[in-house]
C-alpha cells in the first residue's frame, strides 16, 4: 500500500489531503484520526476501493494516525502510519456572517447576498473560497466575489428564487488563508428566502410601483433626489434595503452645527438602502411635491402612512431599484451587489467562475456559527 503523507512525517501543510493507494487489491478500510482518536477525518472511497483521499484540510499542529487494511492476492495487510501538521502562526475567523438573526432575520428578500467579514486579512482567496459551500433547496447559479482582503460575498447570477431555504457551510478549520495563516473552526448559517418582492423608484414620473410575486401591490407616490449638486441626487441602480428603522436622525454628512448646508433631521418609517444616507422615508414636509417634483436631499420620500405599510412589508434584502437619475450606485456602496455584470462580478472571484449551489437535502447538519452576539462555535466533523 501507499501512503502519504508518509510515516514520521512532520511540518506537513494541513491543506494538504492524505492519500492511500492498493497496489493489487482493494482497500478493506481506511481510518485517519488524531492521534488521541476523538476526531475522525472523512475521506472518499474510489469506486474500485483502490483509492482513499482525504476530503478536507488538517487542522495546524496536530498529529494523525492512519489505519488502512488492504486484501489482495496474498491475503490480508494493515499498514499503520503517523504524520504531525505543521503548527499556525496566525489564526484567522469570521468576524461577522449576514444574514444574521438579530440584524436582518433569517428570512429575507430575493436579492439578498451572503456576506462573510474575516478578523484577518486573506492572502490565500483561492483556498478560502473553495471551501465555502452554499446549498439551497432550489439550486442556482452563483458566485463569491472579494470586495476587500476581508469581506467576500456570494450572490446567485439571477434573483434567489421565491421561498428557497438556503445553507451556508464554511468548512474553514485547518484552510489556509495566508502563509503560516490557518482557519481556526468551521460555521454554518441558515436562512430563508420569502416571498418575492421588487419596487421600483422612477424620478422622473415621481413614483415607485411594489410587485410582489409579479402583482403590482401598491403604487406610491415620492419625490426623490432634488440635484443642482451632485451629492442630491438619489444614486441610480439595484439597491437592497438594508435595515428597517422605526425613528431615524439624519444629518448633513459634510457640514456641522453652524455651518452653511447643516441640517438635522428625525425621520419615522425608514428602511436604508445605501452607506451614504439613502432611504425610503416617510416625509409628511414633501407630501404636495411627491408624485410631481423631486425636493429631497437624495432619499425617496414618501408619505407616512405608505411609509409605515413599506417598512412593515419589506425584508431586508428586498431590491429597490432607482432608475431616472444621472449618478449611479457604486457597487460598494452599501450592498449595490447587483449593480455589476454577472462577467464583472466573477472577475472579482478567486476561483474566476460560477457555481451551481448543492441541494439541500433533509440531512442537516448542527445550525451553528456565529450567532447574533457574533460568538463561536466548533462544528466537528
Amino acid at each position: 500500500m501507499s501512503v502519504s503523507p508518509g510515516n514520521g512525517a512532520t511540518q506537513v501543510a494541513p491543506e494538504l489531503p492524505v492519500t492511500v493507494g492498493a497496489v493489487n487489491g482493494a482497500l478493506r478500510s481506511v481510518s485517519v484520526r488524531t492521534a488521541s482518536g476523538n476526531t475522525p477525518v472523512e475521506g472518499v472511497l474510489s469506486a474500485d476501493r483502490t483509492q482513499w483521499r482525504s476530503k478536507r484540510a488538517m487542522s495546524p499542529g496536530e498529529t494523525y494516525k492512519i489505519t488502512a487494511v488492504a486484501v489482495g492476492p496474498g491475503g490480508t495487510k494493515e499498514v499503520t502510519s503517523e504524520f504531525s501538521t505543521l503548527k499556525a502562526t496566525k489564526v484567522f475567523a469570521v468576524h461577522k456572517i449576514l444574514p444574521n438573526k438579530d440584524i436582518t432575520g433569517l428570512t429575507v428578500g430575493i436579492g439578498m447576498p451572503i456576506m462573510l467579514t474575516f478578523d484577518q486579512p486573506i492572502t490565500d482567496r483561492v483556498s478560502v473560497e473553495r471551501n465555502l459551500m452554499v446549498q439551497a433547496s432550489k439550486p442556482v447559479e452563483g458566485a463569491w466575489h472579494w470586495f476587500d482582503d476581508k469581506s467576500v460575498s456570494f450572490r446567485p447570477k439571477q434573483w434567489w428564487p421565491a421561498h428557497t431555504k438556503v445553507k451556508l457551510i464554511a468548512h474553514l478549520a485547518g484552510v489556509r488563508g495566508g502563509p503560516g495563516m490557518y482557519g481556526g473552526q468551521d460555521y454554518v448559517r441558515e436562512f430563508e428566502i420569502g416571498r418575492a418582492q421588487i419596487s421600483h423608484a422612477d424620478t422622473t414620473s415621481h413614483q415607485m410601483t411594489i410587485r410582489r410575486d409579479g402583482n403590482v401591490v401598491r403604487s406610491v407616490p415620492l419625490s426623490a433626489g432634488q440635484g443642482g449638486s451632485w451629492k442630491y441626487y438619489t444614486t441610480n441602480g439595484v439597491h437592497l434595503a438594508m435595515s428597517r428603522e422605526d425613528v431615524t436622525t439624519m444629518t448633513s454628512p459634510d457640514a456641522g452645527p453652524g455651518q452653511p448646508g447643516y441640517y438635522s433631521q428625525t425621520v419615522y418609517d425608514t428602511v436604508r438602502i445605501s452607506d451614504t444616507g439613502e432611504y425610503v422615508h416617510g416625509a409628511p414636509w414633501s407630501v404636495g411635491s411627491q408624485g410631481n417634483s423631486n425636493v429631497s436631499h437624495g432619499c425617496i420620500n414618501i408619505s407616512p402612512s405608505n411609509a409605515k405599510w413599506f417598512k412593515e412589508t419589506t425584508l431586508i434584502g428586498d431590491p429597490i431599484i432607482v432608475s431616472g437619475s444621472p449618478r449611479q450606485l457604486d457597487p460598494g456602496n452599501g450592498w449595490g451587489h447587483w449593480q455589476e455584470p454577472w462577467q464583472q462580478w466573477l472577475r472579482w472571484s478567486g476561483l474566476r467562475s460560477g457555481f451551481t449551489t448543492e441541494a439541500l437535502t433533509a440531512h442537516h447538519e448542527p445550525s451553528t456559527g456565529i450567532p447574533a452576539s457574533e460568538s463561536k462555535k466548533k462544528v466537528t466533523s
